[in-house]
């Protein structure tokens, strides 16, 4: 009974330590499949996070492309975006005034934005004959192409209109100075700027090619006279009278400051004082 009672005890030690030396090894090959799964999860998140960024990385890639194309497509120049009326030249008036007809056969007399080249029908401005020879050259019987501003009419009923020699492919200086006939006056020294808001879009390019041609003493800027000359009044003070309404300066002698109303004469002391208030030389006198 006792031999008995120790075998059993015996087997239950055996049987305990077989159990304590067993665990440790359960549990790591439990903690070692443990960590195997984490790092296959994680494995797998870096490879979705590595393909996430390779994705951003292409449209990025892609989205840089399409904005330099862009940019390429832009740089060229502003595309020309003006509403143009196509008609014939039929009549040329003078230098700055003619007549066209329209595709549907409707004529108009029409009138050149901000310029103005010296008369050659009422009265003879220097170098006004020249000027309208030169428009009647460049444009009679040929097509042009009407822009219109935001004024489109003058109190005379006239239209108002930029002449193209051909349709602009862009709006910028080298388009303007050779396929605009306003600018051509302009640079040729066939007209002087008149502005007249609101129709003031190309103000800024006229001012440059004027500028120009006067620098050059190109048509009616080669007819100044180099030296300034004045007349007097009784007391001996240099002066000129300039038209309130037309910013026209004359000598006091010139035929054209007679006929001014008093209420529209000013008075300037000299030929740089009329200019920086805005008055242009008379064409006839040439102050």
């Amino acid at each position: 009974m006792l031999k008995r009672k120790l075998l059993t005890f015996l087997l239950t030690a055996v049987l305990l330590l077989s159990l304590v030396s067993c665990t440790p090894s359960q549990n790591a090959h439990q903690q070692d499949s443990y960590q195997t799964q984490i790092s296959t999860q994680t494995q797998t998140k870096e490879n979705e996070l590595t393909s996430v960024a390779e994705k951003q990385e292409q449209d990025q890639s892609l989205q840089s492309t399409s904005n330099n194309q862009t940019v390429q497509e832009e740089e060229p120049g502003h595309k020309a975006e003006t509403n143009l009326i196509k008609a014939r030249v039929t009549k040329v008036v003078d230098g700055d005034t003619v007549y066209v007809r329209f595709e549907n056969g409707r004529e108009e007399k029409v009138r050149f934005i901000g310029v103005d080249t010296p008369e050659s029908t009422i009265r003879v401005d220097p170098y006004g004959k020249e000027a309208a020879a030169y428009t009647e050259s460049k444009l009679y019987k040929k097509d042009v192409w009407l822009e219109l501003d935001v004024q489109e009419r003058d109190k005379y009923g006239r239209l108002l209109a930029y002449i193209w020699l051909s349709p602009p492919e862009n709006i910028n200086d080298t388009e303007i100075r050779g396929k605009m006939f306003n600018a051509i006056l302009l640079l040729e020294g066939y007209a002087q700027i008149m502005t007249v808001p609101p129709n003031v879009k190309y103000v800024d390019y006229f001012r440059v090619y004027q500028q120009e041609a006067r620098e050059k003493n190109l048509g009616l800027w080669g007819l100044e006279i180099g030296e300034e000359k004045s007349t007097t009044y009784p007391g001996g003070t240099n002066y000129y009278i300039g038209n309130r309404n037309s910013k026209i300066f004359h000598y006091p002698d010139c035929q054209w400051a007679k006929k001014i109303a008093p209420q529209n004469k000013v008075i300037f002391e000299s030929r740089e004082e009329a200019i920086k208030a805005g008055y242009r030389p008379c064409k006839v006198c040439r102050p």
